[in-house]
């Protein structure tokens, strides 16, 4: 797609979020244990079979990429005047 569309990216990703409510103690907590599944080598295994790449994020760091990724395809969306049918 790249070769016809500069500039094209798109890859898919997962995250784990959690209601804007949750307090800060509970949210470290996630992070924490969340980064260290992602550096467990076994469970790096199994994503890299799976033709995953782990990407460990702090906190913020994860609602900056959220942020971005959201503005990028909105600007997709409003681009290629795409409607909810």
């Amino acid at each position: 797609m790249a070769e016809f569309v500069p500039g094209y990216e798109a890859v898919g990703w997962y995250g784990i979020g959690a209601p804007k409510s949750t307090s800060g103690e509970i949210i470290g907590r996630l992070n924490n244990e969340t980064n260290a599944i992602l550096a467990d080598a076994k469970f790096r295994s199994l994503l890299a079979d799976l033709g995953a790449v782990p990407m460990s994020m702090a906190p913020a760091e994860f609602a900056k990429f959220v942020a971005e990724e959201t503005e990028k395809w909105s600007k997709v969306i409003q681009v290629a005047n795409i409607k909810l049918e």
